[in-house]
């Protein structure tokens, strides 16, 4: 009878061994993240560390507002033509990094709030800024366009680099690392562009 009810006890003790190895949030079986129903950060973001979910989740309406920003000066008339080419290409390059970043938060089985939580988004418009440009006309409005998108790209590249420097997730820093090439040299063209204006 001992040896009969240690070997039933044995089943549901490795049981719940082998599930406690699965969850120590370090990584999980491969290819079994993609079927199952979204759980935890921390179980479901594979390959993704607190620094990407929240790098991710930050970067996307940081994004979204310059893509917002760029839109409105390209609803005004007499704005200079190398400023506006200049925002068609910010929502061009922004846009298709906004559904990369959306499809890798559905892979990860994470929402928006899970990673943006008393987080500052660096260099975002508040709403003041966001109307003072949609009030402005002509010069004046390519620049000022001109001056909050510079601040808006030195937030993008600062929490960039911050995922660089402490990211997990390859893809998500190759991103970081685009973003903070792309928008060093938007931020140079912005600046040789206000000089000339």
């Amino acid at each position: 009878m001992n040896t009969r009810y240690v070997a039933v006890a044995a089943v549901p003790l490795a049981a719940i061994l082998a599930l406690t190895g699965c969850s120590g949030g370090s990584g999980s079986m491969p290819g079994m993240d993609h079927d199952s129903a979204p759980m935890t950060t921390a179980t479901t973001a594979a390959s993704a560390s607190e620094s990407d979910i929240l790098f991710v989740t930050m970067m996307i309406p940081h994004h979204e507002q310059a893509i917002e920003m760029s839109d409105t000066l390209l609803s005004k008339a007499g704005v200079d033509e190398r400023v506006t080419a200049l925002a068609a290409q910010i929502t061009a390059v922004q846009q298709p990094e906004i559904d990369t970043m959306k499809g890798w938060l559905s892979d990860w089985g994470v929402s928006m709030s899970d990673g943006m939580r008393g987080m500052d988004h660096g260099g975002m418009m508040s709403e003041s800024d966001m109307q003072a440009l949609a009030a402005a006309d002509g010069s004046d409005a390519a620049r000022l366009y001109l001056e909050q998108m510079i601040e808006h790209h030195q937030g993008a590249i600062d929490m960039a680099q911050d995922e660089i420097d402490g990211g997990a997730d390859g893809d998500v820093v190759a991103l970081a690392r685009s973003i903070v090439d792309s928008q060093a040299a938007e931020i140079s063209t912005m600046k040789e562009l206000m000089a000339s204006l």
